[in-house]
């Protein structure tokens, strides 16, 4: 069989072992450019041009590197509808969200953003302007506090907007239940403020923050109250199915996500009736080229509503990890708290006292790794690997024992786990 590996295939022959292939069976593709004008057109709730002034300034937050997205061609359309309304070129300037994440390139940037790569800026983290607070948890903090208001702080082109849009995608997210909506605002366009708070070891712990689960869920109540304080007024999202892009969505962010987190958990979910001695999660491009985001592929597979791996089971992800651990500030901080661990027991029990912001990779990592190995094949950057509580095999094979019964999910990032 062939699983993703950067942006080629990797050929996985398993002849001797017992192999399942987990793969979600609905849904069909759209052609994303009609159905991003169809949801422009029908929106869910107000019509763009009414939350525009044709003479005040826009930004739109777009997702970066780290995300698969059409932004091109999402950005096309949400900017010949503010044309349609009145909104110059010249007053639009495009933020890329990118978090604690490191900057693109001025490359990366013209191939994702084609003709309108002159309208981006990076964001900036350093450079932000409080627009509010939220409230902290109810629940008492770790250390036995209670938490104070929580700021919001936003970039300075999102905070001196008059009008605040974004395009993104709505996918399974480890604590947000489903990316998109106000999560693209407020994380990749804000602070270390709100990423410490919605990522720290306390809202992580609470009961609804899991992946999959929009309803109820603390961490995406969070997010949808700081974009109200930061103006967003409508996003173009879109979700994909196992044949591609599933629906393209507009309108009202919370409305939006609701709407296509709900088709695509009906389209990703797996029953699963029983667990197995390894999982290889498959997980590709973009997300492979570091292993911040390529251990993704184990910890939505063992953290989801049903695991399937047995405890003390092995999760594989080929992963070819062109960046290492990554170059952002959260990378660069995920990767000195496992390097800097002993085991994965001290290092959970340690962090969950506490941690900066974008550790908090390491900490589900540490989770993870407490009941299960956690084995990187394939990869540029055996080092790193080893050097995080992890172990580095030449290829998906070289992971396996005999006799092992191996359940291969090809898209482990957009597949969820229900009981069967």
């Amino acid at each position: 069989m062939e699983l993703p590996l950067g942006t080629e295939t990797v050929d996985v022959q398993l002849p001797e072992y017992d192999v399942t292939v987990a793969e979600p069976t609905g849904g069909d593709s759209v052609d994303v450019r009609r159905a991003a004008e169809r949801a422009l057109e029908e929106p869910l709730g107000r019509p763009l041009a009414s939350t525009v002034d044709p003479d005040g300034d826009v930004a739109i937050v777009v997702t970066d590197v780290t995300r698969t997205a059409p932004d091109d061609v999402l950005l096309e359309a949400v900017l010949e509808r503010l044309l349609a309304c009145g909104v110059d070129r010249e007053r639009v300037t495009v933020v890329i969200g990118l978090g604690l994440h490191r900057p693109m390139t001025d490359d990366e940037i013209e191939s994702m953003l084609g003709e309108h790569a002159d309208l981006a800026v990076n964001h900036d983290p350093d450079a932000v302007v409080e627009v509010g607070r939220v409230s902290g948890a109810s629940e008492a903090s770790s250390d036995g506090s209670e938490n104070d208001d929580v700021p919001v702080e936003i970039g300075e082109p999102v905070a001196d907007a008059d009008t605040v849009l974004s395009t993104g995608v709505v996918e399974p997210h480890q604590y947000a239940g489903f990316s998109g909506g106000a999560k693209t605002v407020v994380i990749g366009a804000g602070s270390e403020s709100l990423i410490g708070y919605t990522h720290g070891p306390d809202m992580l712990a609470r009961d609804g923050v899991r992946l999959g689960r929009v309803e109820g869920n603390p961490f995406r109540e969070t997010l949808d109250e700081a974009g109200d304080l930061v103006g967003l007024d409508f996003v173009l999202n879109l979700a994909y199915g196992p044949a591609g892009v599933l629906d393209v969505q507009a309108g009202e962010p919370r409305r939006v996500v609701h709407e296509l987190a709900a088709a695509a958990r009906a389209d990703l979910s797996v029953p699963i009736d029983r667990q197995f001695d390894a999982v290889v999660c498959g997980v590709g491009a973009p997300k492979d080229a570091t292993l911040y985001q390529a251990t993704r592929g184990a910890t939505y597979v063992a953290l989801g509503d049903r695991n399937p791996a047995r405890p003390g089971g092995r999760l594989v992800v080929p992963a070819r990890l062109p960046e290492g651990a990554g170059e952002g500030t959260g990378e660069r901080r995920f990767y000195r708290r496992l390097r800097d661990a002993s085991d994965a027991d001290s290092l959970y029990d340690e962090m969950r006292r506490g941690y900066e912001p974008g550790a908090q990779r390491a900490f589900v990592v540490a989770r993870t790794l407490r009941d299960h190995d956690l084995v990187v094949t394939d990869t540029d950057s055996p080092g790193v690997v080893e050097d995080c509580l992890m172990q580095a095999k030449p290829h998906v094979t070289d992971a396996l024992e005999f006799g092992d019964d191996v359940l291969v999910v090809p898209d482990a990032l957009n597949t969820l786990f229900v009981d069967g």
